[in-house]
């Protein structure tokens, strides 16, 4: 019914937790499918991948191309797009059913579904950051990349898929949903808060929010690419 699929580049110190969190939904019958699409790791990423029972791609060219490449590797009537250092709440896996449950009964295939944005980290500023995430949700139906995508097979080829950009790939497909397609799930998706720590909160959250006005305004990827990192 679903398959699940992960883009990595050396993420080894994060993977093994992100596959864990996914073992419910494969006990349950939920997840049929891992598919891992790697853009060229040095490390032990697909030795994980491999361990775990995924379908690893090759894939060079950014997070899009990736992501692309997974969706073209994928076996379920439903695709749940992860990032390789997100872990999902538990009992996710309900949460998931449901909607592709309700979903079918409905007839209306043309919907997909984000989780909630939370970061693995203390204080006030991830509290804030996970504030604003829900504003920019709530204001304009633009999630971030790190809350996952739930999207049918059907919906997703019918949008054209995601396209192989070398950022701002999650900005570009969920403008093409659609806030009356989009629905946020009671559960959430936690994240890593590294590289907020690394480089600071506030020099990062500007440097998002940048690019982001950006791509709005039609500056070419490749100049938001050199001032994102």
């Amino acid at each position: 019914m679903l398959t699940v699929v992960i883009p990595t580049l050396n993420a080894a110190g994060t993977l093994v937790p992100v596959l864990s969190s996914l073992v419910p939904g494969v006990i349950s019958g939920l997840v049929k499918q891992l598919v891992v699409v790697d853009g060229g790791s040095h490390d032990e990423t697909l030795d994980i991948a491999d361990a775990a029972g995924g379908d690893i791609v090759r894939a060079k060219g950014g997070r899009g191309g990736q992501l692309a490449a997974g969706a073209d590797a994928a076996r379920g009537e439903w695709l749940l797009f992860l990032h390789a250092d997100t872990l999902l709440e538990p009992g996710w896996e309900h949460e998931v059913r449901r909607f592709i449950e309700e979903t079918q009964v409905s007839g209306d295939a043309e919907r997909a579904a984000v989780f909630r944005f939370r970061l693995d980290d203390r204080g006030a500023w991830p509290r804030l950051l996970e504030r604003i995430v829900g504003l920019r949700y709530w204001l304009m139906a633009l999630p971030y990349g790190d809350q996952g995508l739930l999207i049918s097979r059907a919906f997703y080829e019918r949008l054209g898929g995601y396209s192989a950009l070398p950022l701002m790939e999650d900005v570009d497909l969920v403008r093409r949903i659609g806030r009356r397609h989009l629905t946020r799930l009671a559960h959430t998706a936690t994240t890593s808060a590294d590289r907020y720590r690394r480089e600071g909160y506030p020099r990062r959250m500007a440097r998002n929010a940048l690019c982001l006005t950006l791509y709005a305004a039609g500056v070419s990827l490749a100049r938001i690419k050199r001032l994102y990192g």
